[in-house]
């Protein structure tokens, strides 16, 4: 399987910096070395991991598995329920998630992530795979008490490192989607556990729905909702979210 990359050499530099700050490289994982780019390898376990996607946009689904909807509360959905993460809320395999001042309640979300591959507008479901590159890990971190007190979900959703993404890319080609299972940790608890198919909506009726309205650029990313099972994490909590296939994506909670 062919893992792909983007990494920083330094290890010091912020999660938040630019790209050029942090002289991103990119590269594929080869057991526990990266063979990147610029013709170099790089050990594994010395190289601080990046998101691997820089998206335009990152595009959610809400409620996408019907028991996830009941267990808050809510009817599923009759269409896909559309949200927004900014970009700037992107975080890392190994980063932490912090846990904000305005929050009273921070929850995980384990979903599967699809990475656009080619500009993406006005498509038909059965097309989908032609417009996608690959599949990722996403914990689309929520302030849960914000998100039930704005109504809009911005705020909730949008804070700083609050959509760890990796740990790296795996090709369309070399995934058995229908194989796909999700499973969330907290501190080494299994919390969520359910396989992708459960759904209400596939990948290929999101991105019909989507790109009526909206036109998706390569790199861009989706996350496609979670499964039942969310709950409450606290600083020094550690969240796993495993998709076997895909690996596994690890963050702490932390206080800034």
């Amino acid at each position: 399987m062919t893992r792909y990359v983007r990494f920083s050499r330094d290890s010091l530099v912020p999660i938040t910096a630019s790209d050029a700050d942090r002289r991103v490289l990119q590269g594929t994982v080869d057991g526990d070395t990266i063979r990147a780019s610029d013709g170099n390898t790089y050990p594994l376990q010395r190289v601080r991991l990046l998101p691997p996607v820089s998206p335009s946009k990152i595009v959610c689904v809400g409620r996408n598995y019907a028991e996830h909807a009941r267990e808050l509360g809510n009817a599923p959905p009759t269409e896909p329920l559309i949200f927004l993460k900014p970009p700037s809320s992107l975080n890392a395999h190994g980063a932490p998630v912090i846990y904000p001042e305005i929050a009273e309640r921070v929850d995980f979300e384990g979903e599967l992530g699809v990475v656009i591959g080619r500009r993406t507008r006005r498509i038909r479901a059965a097309d989908y795979l032609r417009h996608v590159a690959g599949y990722t890990i996403v914990n689309d971190i929520t302030a849960r008490d914000l998100q039930k007190k704005d109504g809009q979900w911005t705020r909730a959703k949008g804070c700083d490192t609050f959509c760890p993404v990796g740990p790296w890319l795996v090709l369309k080609e070399e995934v058995d989607f229908d194989a796909l299972r999700i499973f969330t940790r907290v501190n080494g608890e299994v919390r969520q556990d359910a396989a992708v198919s459960q759904m209400i909506f596939s990948v290929g009726a999101i991105l019909e729905f989507v790109s009526q309205f909206m036109t998706l650029e390569p790199g861009d990313l989706i996350a496609t909702g979670t499964p039942p099972g969310v709950g409450p994490v606290n600083p020094g909590d550690r969240v796993e979210v495993e998709i076997p296939g895909l690996g596994i994506l690890e963050n702490s909670i932390e206080r800034r």
